[in-house]
């Protein structure tokens, strides 16, 4: 391939956007670079389509990005060739979701994104944590993973000048902070974050208990029941336990929901009183 090739291959990609910066001399050349705009996203008819779900469906667990989430579908509407435009247009229209808490934790995609970087990067940062009880407090930390868990984030870090693994709500984030100090990457045991995540959550204490003996086999409750992990316990062939025990009562009653068989309850009062009163929420919206 001949350099005027190259200047003639490179004018169609700059037409539409793309950055692309050179530089003369012998060790010269063209590179693509980072722009104020985003350039055209290049999509096969599979990705389209899953980003067009992903943004109808995954905006929920994150305060104020709904609207830019539609928006941003809106606009992917209009990208697609004429073969893909019924799919998105469809999906834009009939998908819903259930929202099981009016006012649930919201987390500030500047905090998840701040997070992220300082997870990829390796640095320390530092931040205002509120805890359980109300309190607030500054914190520093090496950030290593973001887990997602039923729609709460978490973020797994290493307390600094500690041996031990914290987990932080990002929803009780607040004021991230860079301090420019990069650490070495840190392995976390059993080299699974969500799986390490999972364990601590079903070991934390919780404000209300609730714990189900479902008349069914664990293998057959997690096939019909996504996202119980540790939660989930065989109890023998025919019984298992699920651990639904949280802070939050709406939460509860959701985890309850999804266990499409029977099962007996043993909870708190306030947790049997919010199951009662949901439920005969359901029954009146049936009969109206």
């Amino acid at each position: 391939m001949t350099v005027r090739t190259v200047r003639r291959d490179i004018g169609p990609l700059r037409e539409p956007g793309f950055p692309v910066a050179g530089a003369r001399g012998h060790a010269g050349g063209y590179r693509l670079t980072s722009g104020s705009d985003l350039p055209p996203l290049l999509l096969d008819d599979e990705e389209a389509v899953a980003i067009a779900v992903a943004l109808r469906t995954t905006a929920g667990g994150l305060a104020r990005i709904e609207e830019s989430a539609l928006r941003a579908l809106a606009a992917l509407e209009q990208v697609p060739p004429r073969r893909l435009h019924g799919q998105v247009t469809a999906l834009r229209t009939s998908l819903a979701g259930i929202t099981w808490e009016e006012r649930g934790p919201r987390v500030d995609p500047a905090v998840l994104a701040g997070l992220a970087v300082a997870c990829r990067d390796h640095e320390i940062v530092t931040f205002d944590y509120t805890t359980r009880d109300g309190t607030t407090g500054s914190r520093r930390a090496e950030p290593c993973h973001l887990v997602d868990s039923g729609g709460l984030w978490y973020l797994l870090a290493r307390a600094t000048g500690k041996e031990a693994w914290r987990l932080f709500r990002l929803d009780r984030i607040a004021g991230v902070t860079p301090t420019g100090r990069r650490v070495a990457p840190r392995p976390v045991p059993g080299d699974d974050p969500a799986a390490f995540v999972a364990t601590r959550l079903s070991a934390a204490p919780t404000r209300y208990r609730a714990v189900a003996t479902v008349h069914a086999s664990a293998d057959r409750v997690r096939a019909r029941s996504r996202g119980l992990g540790t939660r989930l316990q065989p109890i023998d062939e025919r019984t298992c336990r699920v651990d639904a025990c949280d802070d939050c009562l709406p939460r509860i009653v959701q985890t309850l929901a999804g266990l499409d068989m029977d099962y007996t309850l043993d909870a708190d009062p306030d947790v049997l009183t919010h199951r009662r009163a949901a439920a005969h929420r359901d029954l009146h919206a049936v009969g109206s």
